[in-house]
């Protein structure tokens, strides 16, 4: 048997593709359904790519079995409804039992039903026990033969799919990425892009795809100019290169007389500045938009330099409240008038004199006590009990002794 041509075969949609041979004889087109035989068995694929060039497989390259026909299609449509019923029975299972880390992303049959691959997504640090579960899901199989498979995140990114980290309305794993490259942080240096974990991962944890496409770009374009660091020849003369500007073509030189300047490639080489573009002004006529202006002026007072704060202002009103209550001569102090003060003796006042026995006033002078004071005209007539003491040479005002609360009750 000798081998025509090989084709690109595709079993899942955006999935990766398998080359097979196609016999002689055979015709095959793009789109074309054929059954091949894998290692999960047979199943129904479809081409994606009639004529490739140069497979690089390091395996052989397995021939196609046949064109699939309706009935091979008709079971193919029997199985994606059976792999959608087997996820849902395994998510449930999932979410009841004690695997709570564990996550169901796809499930796939074979072409004779007979086996059944569950994809699941789990950290290797999880201590997940594949025989336990094998063991308890199978109650819900027993006609088929499980395997599991394990899936990193960026496949369980592209089966869910949704909104993508750049904001376009669906990512591009699920949109048109067929296999995943590897991705570096060397390729966000090379196009100068921050390095922030928020700024350079996706939605699944990992570098972003979108950091390979520009990748050859970036470093085509920086291979004709200077890197960082080095010490060249400017037109206002030798400077460090400071900032590779690849997608301008150009690089900021830090020159001891002029500091930071931007330079093209093309100045470099040749040594002699380009003649800045010096863009027309354009005047504009005020006149014709006269009649569309209406100019309106304003009245504002100046604005004080500093606002008093709350606080301030509290403090301000209570100063200003102090010096208006302030008494003096001529102004009432509260609801009684103030009298002008006379230093005239009252009417039957005969000032400090001696108290009886020697004995002085409260304030240590010698004196009168209240008792022994004239009393005034409009003084009420009332007498103090005055209980005499053993000895009878003065009479002492009684004053109530022990606990007055006490005496209360």
């Amino acid at each position: 048997m000798s081998i025509n041509r090989v084709v690109s075969v595709q079993f899942n949609k955006l999935g990766k593709s398998y080359h097979f041979s196609i016999p002689e004889g055979v015709e095959v087109n793009r789109d074309s359904y054929v059954v091949v035989n894998t290692s999960h068995g047979r199943q129904v694929g479809r081409v994606v790519n009639p004529l490739v060039s140069n497979p690089n497989t390091n395996s052989e390259i397995q021939p196609i079995e046949r064109i699939a026909n309706d009935e091979d299609m008709a079971i193919k449509e029997v199985l994606i409804q059976k792999e959608a019923e087997a996820l849902e029975v395994v998510v449930k299972f999932l979410r009841e039992s004690k695997f709570q880390n564990v996550k169901a992303v796809s499930t796939e049959y074979g072409f004779e039903s007979n086996r059944l691959i569950i994809f699941l997504n789990y950290d290797n640090d999880s201590n997940f026990d594949i025989k336990a579960f094998l063991r308890d899901i199978s109650k819900y199989f027993r006609d088929s033969r499980i395997e599991v498979r394990q899936v990193g995140p960026r496949d369980m990114a592209k089966a869910i799919s949704g909104l993508g980290a750049c904001g376009i309305e669906k990512r591009c794993c699920s949109r048109f990425l067929t296999e995943f490259s590897s991705i570096s942080i060397k390729m966000a240096k090379s196009q100068d892009i921050s390095l922030t974990p928020g700024e350079i991962t996706g939605i699944c944890g990992r570098l972003r795809c979108c950091l390979i496409y520009e990748h050859e770009a970036y470093e085509a374009a920086r291979a004709n100019l200077p890197k960082r660091k080095k010490v060249v020849q400017t037109p206002f003369g030798e400077g460090k290169v400071i900032q590779v500007l690849p997608m301008a073509d150009a690089v900021v030189v830090d020159v001891p007389e002029r500091g930071p300047t931007t330079f093209t490639r093309t100045e470099l080489e040749t040594g002699v500045m380009e003649e800045a573009k010096i863009k027309p002004v354009v005047e504009l006529d005020h006149a014709q938009f006269a009649e569309d202006v209406e100019l309106m002026q304003l009245a504002t007072s100046p604005k004080p330099l500093s606002q008093p704060s709350n606080q301030g202002r509290r403090d301000n009103q209570r100063q200003q409240g102090r010096r208006e209550q302030r008494p003096n001569e001529n102004r009432p102090v509260g609801n009684r008038p103030q009298t002008p003060r006379n230093d005239t003796p009252r009417e039957g006042y005969q000032g400090n004199r001696q108290r009886p026995g020697g004995q002085t006033n409260v304030s240590g002078k010698p004196g009168t006590s209240r008792t022994d004071r004239p009393r005034r005209p409009d003084q009420p007539k009332t007498e103090p009990r005055i209980q005499s003491n053993q000895t009878g040479e003065t009479p002492v005002t009684e004053r109530p002794r022990g606990n007055f609360r006490r005496r209360r009750k």
